[in-house]
């Protein structure tokens, strides 16, 4: 009696459930660095899986050597050819890259249907190469501006403009 029962009670509730896939479809991949040496640690770089279509956000965590995985944003898995994006986050330290090597489209990988990997490796670097940094060599991109220290006045960074809000009639 209670067998049959037990039998019923366990269909309703593998009826009503939600039952993920089992099968999930797995992005791996790697960071490399374009001036760091050959030990460097590449633990703590964050990567980020975007799918088109998809609200949710897939991330990774990189390992000492740099690489990583992670599954599809769930509602991937349901599409044959997901079209989705890996970005370098960023990492413990400060990280460089270009737009073109912090970004790359993943793509189904050889010999396994449900891995995917990335089209363009993902290059950081540890240094600021080009654009980031100011013009003139002895300012930098986020210096201020002191007063001299006879002023007595504290440093310029310290001073929030302030406009007042006049009520027009």
């Amino acid at each position: 009696m209670a067998f049959p029962r037990f039998i019923i009670v366990f269909i309703i509730a593998l009826t009503f459930s939600r039952i993920e896939h089992t099968l999930c479809s797995e992005v791996k991949g790697s960071v490399s660095c374009s001036d760091c040496g050959p030990d460097y640690d590449f633990t703590g770089i964050r990567i980020l899986v975007k799918c088109s279509n998809v609200k949710k956000l897939s991330e990774a965590i990189t390992d000492k050597k740099g690489n990583f995985a992670t599954n599809l944003p769930s509602d991937a898995a349901t599409s044959a050819s997901p079209k989705c994006l890996a970005k370098v986050l960023g990492g413990s330290s400060q990280l460089y890259a270009t737009k073109q090597n912090m970004v790359s489209v993943i793509v189904m990988a050889r010999g396994d249907k449900n891995t995917y990997t990335l089209h363009t490796p993902l290059i950081v670097s540890k240094s600021c190469h080009g654009k980031c940094g100011s013009s003139r060599p002895d300012i930098d991109s986020s210096k201020t501006i002191d007063f001299p220290p006879e002023f007595g006045l504290p440093p310029a960074s310290d001073f929030v403009a302030f406009i007042p809000i006049i009520g027009i009639p």
